[in-house]
């Protein structure tokens, strides 16, 4: 007896259009993401350039001035030119007359009613960032602003003088950074066991607070440790 032989059904066939849709979509996303921060950050540094040269350029002698004699404009002219003009300053300030005059100066502005505090301010500020090079020291997480939320901060130092009344403790100061600018936040002093130092460095955090948590460090933790809790991050690194 014969038997009836049919021949198999046919393969399902995946469609190609949604695929190769998919692959565009792709390439294109990939494409935004590698020109995306070169053209913004050439289109910010043109701004910088020329906000600096728009300033600087003018006070130029014209038989100085490269733009009176080239056919073409030279950007960043200004800056060199700004960056020579306070490293003559420094030089100058190094030498005896140059701390007398700025010592005179000094005690000219610390004598007027409110320039004395708007200098003081912006003196301190600058002579912290750049005596430490830097004014974060490490990431860290805190649990703000209250228990069981956790933030991402940045220790910028030590708590000293009158503020350290409200605890016996060591306490450091952490600047909680608001999106998307980490210089601005709020200020805590919190004593330094209640905060988690994590393994980033600050520039991986600074990206992580620009980005809303879009960029993510790599977790540098051996392999037991991942996927823990913050409270086992905690007693490993005491």
């Amino acid at each position: 007896m014969a038997m009836d032989t049919q021949p198999p059904p046919p393969a399902a066939t995946v469609p190609l259009r949604p695929r190769f849709a998919q692959r565009l979509r792709a390439y294109f996303i990939a494409g935004i993401l590698i020109t995306a921060p070169i053209g913004i950050t050439i289109y910010l540094a043109k701004l910088f350039l020329d906000f600096v040269d728009a300033r600087v350029v003018p006070l130029i002698p014209a038989s100085y001035n490269p733009d009176s004699y080239l056919p073409f404009s030279v950007p960043g002219i200004g800056l060199v030119i700004l960056l020579v003009v306070l490293t003559l300053i420094g030089a100058l300030t190094a030498n005896y007359a140059g701390r007398m005059f700025l010592q005179t100066s000094e005690r000219v502005l610390v004598r007027m009613p409110v320039i004395r505090s708007l200098y003081s301010a912006v003196k301190q500020i600058f002579e912290t960032i750049l005596a430490n090079q830097t004014a974060f020291r490490e990431v860290v997480l805190v649990e703000y602003p209250r228990h069981g939320l956790w933030s991402l901060g940045f220790i910028t130092g030590t708590v000293q003088g009158e503020a350290c009344k409200v605890s016996e403790e060591e306490l450091v100061s952490v600047l909680i950074p608001t999106v998307p600018l980490p210089t601005a936040g709020y200020l805590v002093f919190m004593p330094r066991k209640d905060v988690v130092v994590l393994d980033m460095t600050v520039e991986e955090g600074m990206k992580m607070a620009i980005s809303g948590g879009i960029v993510t460090p790599p977790d540098r933790r051996p392999p037991e440790l991942r996927g823990g809790r913050v409270a086992a991050l905690k007693r490993a690194g005491e």
